[in-house]
């Protein structure tokens, strides 16, 4: 492991798990000090532990604890280098347009679209005052295809990260800041097997279109964000960075 985020200051929300937890493990291992962020004071605590990192406490969807957890991240480390925009939900609730109903599309949006709109914006705050930095944004492959098995309001709020993303990257490009949109596959995660335990029939729906014939490892993606995250991605901003096993790009998969 290479140390390139060494002297970098990083915070995470949806540490405690899944990629959010892999990317906090690969952030550690490449050097930098990661601010474990997340709703889960059990889980999230336990990440901070294992990375020897700091652990906050936060509602992505709350104003005032999103800009604390960012003072909070420079009043302890003294800058603030990285944002991993990570935490999202897809409940079960969210489904078809023809049955997912306001509350459950609203508590989606709040989630996926808000926090990220949130957690970017007081880290741009703390990035123009400290010269710079990267911020990775997790959209989601079904930001850029259509998908009959729908959850309409994770799909449209995905799309919103990936339309704020590139606004941002661009407003602060000569400032040093990099904003790019994560945009991963199917991903071997607690979310995507509880999504088989619940409904195998459409969670393999979802697995014969992958071309890698495989769900994606969560550090497998740590691994981009990462990359993304460093100065190896000096020029790489406004993207839709796709770490997807080719599913975005497949018209048919090998048999």
């Amino acid at each position: 492991m290479t140390d390139r985020l060494a002297g970098k200051v990083a915070v995470i929300t949806g540490a405690g798990s899944g990629i959010g937890l892999a990317t906090a493990v690969r952030f550690a291992a490449e050097g930098a000090k990661v601010v474990c962020a997340d709703i889960d004071a059990v889980a999230g605590k336990a990440a901070a532990e294992q990375v020897g990192g700091t652990f906050v406490l936060v509602d992505v969807t709350d104003e005032e604890q999103v800009k604390a957890l960012f003072q909070s991240a420079v009043d302890t480390y003294g800058g603030l280098h990285i944002a991993f925009n990570n935490a999202g939900i897809s409940p079960p609730e969210d489904d078809s347009i023809l049955t997912t109903g306001l509350e459950a599309w609203r508590r989606v949006q709040e989630v996926n679209l808000t926090s990220v709109y949130l957690c970017s914006k007081y880290a741009i705050e703390h990035m123009r005052a400290g010269g710079g930095g990267s911020i990775i944004n997790t959209a989601s492959f079904v930001a850029v295809m259509g998908s009959a098995t729908s959850q309409i309001s994770y799909t449209a709020s995905k799309g919103g990260v990936l339309a704020m993303s590139r606004e941002l990257a661009v407003e602060f490009a000569r400032e040093g800041i990099r904003v790019n949109a994560l945009c991963p596959g199917p991903v071997n995660t607690p979310l995507l097997q509880e999504l088989f335990a619940k409904d195998p029939e459409r969670a393999a729906r979802r697995l014969v279109h992958i071309p890698m014939g495989r769900f994606g490892e969560a550090s497998e993606i740590a691994a981009a964000v990462a990359f993304l995250a460093s100065d190896d991605a000096s020029f790489v901003t406004a993207t839709t960075f796709m770490v997807d096993g080719g599913i975005s790009s497949a018209y048919t998969t090998p048999l």
